[in-house]
C-alpha cells in the first residue's frame, strides 16, 4: 500500500469537496444538511490552519483518497488543550487502512503540539466503521447522545469517544506548547 499523507493544499479541494459533499448529501457522518462549496471548505481550512491546527490529506494512486483535520473542541479558553477530530474518506478508499493511518498521523501531530485530549464526535451511532477506526487508534467510548440530529427523515445519535494525548490529564499542561499560546494566537489573527 503506497500512499502519502501531507498538509492539504488549495489544489486538493476539488477532491475534498467531492468527498465531503457525498458525506453530507448521502451519509449521516456529518449533520450538515447543505453541501458546502469549494470556497467554503477552503475558508474553513484556512481558519483552522492559521490558528495552528493540522489539516491533512491522504494521497494514493495520484489522487486524494481522504482527509482529516483537528480543530477546537469548544471556543472557551479553558478547552484550548482539547481538539476535536474529523476524518472523511472517499467511498472507494474505505476498508484499506487509510482511515486508521490518517487518524494516527493526526493524533501524532496534535500530541507534539501539546494538546492533551482528542475528542471524536461521531455522527450516527450506526457508523460502525468510524467507531471501529477510533477504537483501533486507542479512543475509548465516553457516551452516546440519543436522537440529537434530524437528517434524512430520521433521528440520529452522536457517539463521543476520547483519546488522551501525551500526559493527558495526569499533569498540568505546558504553557509554551501551541495550545498554551492559542488564546494569544486567536486574538492576534
Amino acid at each position: 500500500m503506497s500512499f502519502l499523507i501531507r498538509p492539504a493544499e488549495e489544489k486538493d479541494f476539488d477532491a475534498v469537496t467531492a468527498i465531503y459533499g457525498e458525506a453530507v448529501a448521502h451519509g449521516t457522518a456529518s449533520f450538515e444538511l447543505t453541501v458546502p462549496g469549494r470556497d467554503d471548505l477552503i475558508a474553513r481550512h484556512d481558519a483552522l490552519v492559521c490558528q495552528g491546527y493540522p489539516y491533512l490529506v491522504l494521497e494514493a494512486d495520484g489522487a486524494v483518497q481522504g482527509y482529516a483535520y483537528a480543530g477546537p473542541y469548544r471556543a472557551r479558553p479553558a478547552y484550548r488543550f482539547v481538539v476535536e477530530n474529523s476524518i472523511y474518506l472517499d467511498a472507494r478508499a474505505r476498508g484499506k487502512g487509510y482511515g486508521k493511518t490518517l487518524l494516527m498521523e493526526l493524533v501524532s501531530i496534535c500530541e507534539k503540539a501539546g494538546f492533551r485530549q482528542m475528542i471524536a464526535v461521531i455522527g450516527d451511532s450506526a457508523n460502525s466503521g468510524s467507531v471501529a477506526v477510533h477504537a483501533a487508534c486507542g479512543f475509548r467510548m465516553v457516551g452516546t447522545l440519543k436522537d440529537v440530529g434530524w437528517k434524512h427523515g430520521q433521528w440520529l445519535d452522536t457517539v463521543l469517544m476520547q483519546l488522551p494525548l501525551g500526559a493527558g490529564g495526569a499533569m498540568p499542561p505546558d504553557a509554551e506548547s501551541l495550545p498554551g499560546r492559542m488564546e494569544t494566537i486567536t486574538k492576534t489573527a
